[in-house]
């Protein structure tokens, strides 16, 4: 039997938006969301920031976790993760009593949460932390009075190049040192005391205590800097997956945990995964969602690199002059369930019904999209879903501004008539890398609710002709009547990663 599949709670952190509300009343202006970077210093990029404040869910972690343990979220845990920890929080309010039912469900509830680039800064700073870790450790190694050998090569110490090549000499020589090696021999003296015996947790801490004091010692003896290995504490805490976990924790939810990746189409196979193991029967329930960091320089110069980002300190709207798109960043969460089930427990479904999603994969190219990959994503919703081309009312695009913007629309009105309204909300609040189709999505639901297709910041006037000759009839700055149709949307991520989703009115 085919099960109805229905949302029962959303989050949303996104630029100008904190929370759901928020990002419910921004969409009713037609006003970009966008601000300057500055993150080289002055530059002409325009990012979407994320407007977020952790510390606005420290009563929620408080009243439900030992008195730490929000401390220690702010302290271990990156943005992706706090976003989606948000946003997950935001996403029981809906619903009153569903958190205690997500408990209650055990291993059928699941936690599907992806990511386009991970904890991006957090691998940044490790790195620029490991870098300099390794630039003293060579040069103290190195020195003469601690590198015997050097002393001995006379002709090489005479030969000490100048400063800018002194990183590859130290880094040459500190290998020879045989006082290097007489420290490594007490520091692994040191790392070989082991539990043997005695009750395990009172032994680990006797173990970690003394080891502390010994590399204290040993570090005093030789004056050595902190060695390289310690300069990279925080990156395990905040691999892909950190961010589902965290959510696991927060709701105590005990099924499959995990995070799907796939660029700019995260959001879509999540919900495209949570839809089959509901389906099937794995799962009553599943939280999923996309969290991305904030615009950090090595995304902004990596896109624009690829020449798909615009740097000239305006908005570049989609389906216009096709410059670039905006990164931005953030998170989305949805709830969704079986919707028998927890029309029986009570729960009220949100937006529209959720009735397939198509997934493809260009197998094509690894940035430039293909027209068959998307095809056979909106032929394989549109089919499951049962749902002729004169049913669909209103469709968003993936739309980025740039020239993929005509192949899209090009591809979307060889399967769809001239009647369907179409949005393309990128202008709005710029390009999150896995969040961003979740916002699309989130945008089009809660126009639903309210009987309208939101604003965007296009004008009739900008709309590039070529486009324009394709299609006609596109959300503008004002707002327009929802039809009583269903809706499509379509992401299509880098790597030619598609996810089609089709929805209909309750």
């Amino acid at each position: 039997m085919s099960r109805k599949v229905g949302v029962y709670g959303w989050g949303i952190v996104a630029p100008k938006s904190p929370n759901i509300e928020a990002f419910r009343q921004n969409l009713a202006s037609s006003e970009t969301w966008l601000t300057p970077f500055n993150g080289f210093g002055p530059d002409n990029f325009l990012v979407g920031t994320p407007c977020f404040r952790f510390s606005d869910y420290e009563d929620w972690i408080g009243s439900r976790f030992a008195p730490r343990h929000y401390q220690k979220l702010r302290e271990k845990m990156a943005l992706p993760s706090l976003y989606a920890a948000g946003a997950f929080i935001q996403s029981l309010a809906q619903n009153p009593g569903i958190e205690q039912e997500i408990r209650a469900l055990g291993n059928r509830a699941h936690v599907y949460i992806g990511t386009g680039l991970g904890s991006l800064d957090t691998t940044y700073r490790a790195s620029v932390a490991l870098y300099k870790s390794q630039t003293r450790w060579d040069a103290f190694w190195a020195e003469p009075c601690r590198n015997s050998e050097l002393r001995r090569n006379r002709d090489a110490h005479a030969a000490a190049p100048a400063d800018s090549d002194k990183e590859e000499f130290n880094r040459y020589w500190m290998a020879f040192s045989p006082e290097l090696q007489d420290y490594l021999a007490e520091l692994a003296q040191i790392d070989r005391l082991s539990i043997d015996d005695g009750e395990i947790e009172t032994a680990k801490l006797h173990v970690i205590r003394e080891k502390e004091k010994r590399h204290a010692k040993l570090k005093e003896k030789w004056g050595a800097p902190e060695p390289p290995w310690h300069a990279s504490a925080d990156l395990i805490w905040n691999i892909h997956n950190a961010p589902a976990a965290q959510v696991s924790i927060l709701g105590g939810i005990t099924g499959l945990s995990f995070a799907p990746v796939a660029a700019c189409s995260t959001f879509g196979v999540a919900l495209g995964l949570a839809m089959r193991a509901i389906q099937s029967g794995d799962a009553k329930l599943v939280v999923v969602g996309a969290t991305d960091p904030p615009p950090h320089p090595l995304t902004v110069g990596a896109f624009y690199s690829a020449r798909v980002l615009a740097a000239s300190r305006t908005c570049s709207l989609p389906l216009t002059g096709l410059q670039g798109t905006h990164i931005a960043g953030g998170s989305v969460v949805w709830i969704v369930a079986d919707h028998e089930y927890m029309r029986a427990k009570g729960f009220k479904p949100l937006g529209m019904e959720l009735l397939s999603v198509g997934i493809s994969s260009d197998a094509h190219h690894i940035i430039t999209p293909s027209a068959d990959g998307p095809m056979a994503a909106i032929h394989m919703a549109m089919c499951n879903a049962g749902v002729a081309a004169d049913a669909i009312g209103t469709w968003d695009l993936h739309a980025t501004a740039t020239p993929g913007d005509y192949s899209e629309v090009a591809t979307m009105r060889s399967v769809l008539p001239d009647s369907v309204l179409v949005t393309a909300r990128k202008g709005t609040f710029g390009h999150g890398m896995s969040a961003g189709s979740g916002w699309e999505l989130t945008a089009q639901y809660l126009g639903y609710e309210q009987g309208e297709l939101f604003p965007t910041p296009l004008c009739a006037a900008r709309l590039n002709r070529a486009i324009a000759e394709l299609h006609g009839r596109f959300v503008f700055d004002r707002p327009l009547d929802f039809p009583d149709k269903h809706a499509g949307k379509l992401s299509m991520g880098i790597g030619g990663i598609n996810a089609c989703i089709i929805s209909r009115p309750w």
